[in-house]
């Protein structure tokens, strides 16, 4: 346990607010790529809309140059899992897409993602989106001081392996701060409750739960960087960013009202 608290950089007050004004501005952008995401227009498209927000807050795009990424998103259209590039995809009536979006303002970062559906899309993958939010906050319940990391993970597998989905188990949550991943580790399954690390208030961690129609397996693309099912099924993903404090967890990733989606996202 000192090996960890070692690790993980805590935060003071002073440095979650930064971390919220930089999850805001990562929201927002988020928000308005997501309005934009509709029949007929390109992937390429919505992460132009992000970045030009993120760039007019005086903010940069935390994930563009990152390890080589190209984009200011991550657009992961339906059997996509995670860290799909930007292209010139048309969205099609009826895809899902999982948008991932960072920013960094003031040398914090925010990382907040949402999936939504474009025009009318099946019951099954309504079912699976608004299965995948309530998972992530699932998980965000059980982010209080005292519980482990197990107990959380646990949770969110359950509450998914319940009603019929899988857990990605190679893509999982981290820390937040002024590097875009920290310490710990933040993993959604295979867990035994009571172990795992202690939630500790001043840690800043995601939850970013990914839940798959099919198998939890995936592969990479060719491409180095996108990953999708391996078994071709549907997949969603929504994440926060939050503090974990004396009182438990506090969500940083928060829009403001004017840019929240009609349903609430």
């Amino acid at each position: 346990m000192v090996l960890i608290r070692e690790q993980i950089r805590y935060k003071s007050r002073k440095e979650v607010e930064k971390l919220r004004e930089a999850g805001r501005v990562a929201a927002n952008a988020l928000r308005l790529a997501a309005r934009s995401a509709k029949a007929g227009v390109s992937l390429l498209e919505l992460d132009r809309i992000a970045e030009t927000y993120i760039r007019q807050q005086g903010a940069t795009p935390s994930f563009k140059g990152y390890h080589g990424f190209p984009g200011t998103l991550c657009t992961s259209v339906n059997d996509k899992v995670v860290h799909g590039i930007p292209s010139k995809y048309i969205l099609q009536e009826g895809d899902i897409i999982a948008i991932d979006c960072g920013a960094k303002l003031d040398g914090y970062h925010g990382d907040t993602c949402l999936t939504v559906g474009v025009g009318q899309i099946t019951e099954e993958a309504r079912r699976l989106i608004q299965t995948a939010q309530l998972a992530m906050f699932v998980g965000i319940e059980h982010c209080r001081p005292g519980q482990r990391l197990g107990d959380m993970a646990t949770a969110v597998q359950t509450f998914a392996e319940e009603r019929g989905y899988s857990v990605v188990r190679e893509y999982i949550g981290h820390g937040l701060g002024r590097d875009l991943h920290e310490d710990p580790q933040v993993v959604f399954a295979e867990q035994r409750p009571g172990t795992g690390f202690r939630m500790e208030p001043g840690m800043t961690i995601t939850i970013e739960p990914i839940l798959n129609i099919g198998s939890y397996k995936c592969l990479v693309e060719p491409d180095g960087w996108t990953v999708r099912t391996r078994d071709g099924a549907l997949s969603a993903q929504f994440e926060h960013d939050i503090a974990i404090t004396k009182d438990g967890p506090d969500i940083l990733s928060i829009p403001d009202p004017e840019f929240e989606l009609e349903d609430g996202l």
